[in-house]
């Protein structure tokens, strides 16, 4: 079992071992590239997530290097993978067994009253929040 969309993204992590981990070890993602200290990145269904250390790219690119502007982030950033109820479930069981504290688990008020889209909170090693949802959280069908 794997992610299958990024709904939202914009991560940063010193300890790149540590995000490799966590991404590819415990989410099981599969990693398509590592340069070296400055980045880590992971393919999903139809999207990539990029981990960049910020101390790296927030540094200008050398001579013949890449024309990216620098950038970084200084707090936590936050991710959401898309996760039908069933899929949240397993997730909530995978995360558990792995050592990995769950912050919140809970659903979001519907206007209707019915039972809303649930979503799941935890946090990677840098300390960024990754969170499992119902895609329907965005009026996207699961």
């Amino acid at each position: 079992m794997t992610p299958t969309a990024i709904l939202e993204t914009a991560l940063y992590a010193a300890d790149l071992d540590a995000a490799e981990a966590f991404y590819g070890g415990t989410l099981g993602l599969v990693r398509t590239m590592r340069a070296g200290n400055r980045h880590v990145f992971f393919r999903l269904e139809g999207a990539m997530l990029l981990v960049f250390n910020p101390r790296e790219t927030e540094r200008p690119p050398g001579p013949g290097g890449l024309p990216v502007p620098p950038h970084g982030a200084v707090g936590p950033g936050h991710v959401a993978f898309a996760a039908t109820g069933e899929e949240l479930d397993r997730w909530r069981a995978r995360l558990e067994e792995a050592g990995v504290v769950i912050e919140a688990d809970f659903r979001w008020p519907a206007p209707d009253g019915a039972p809303g889209p649930r979503s799941i909170y935890v946090r990677d090693p840098a300390g960024n929040s990754v969170e499992f949802a119902e895609p329907r959280l965005w009026g996207f069908a699961d």
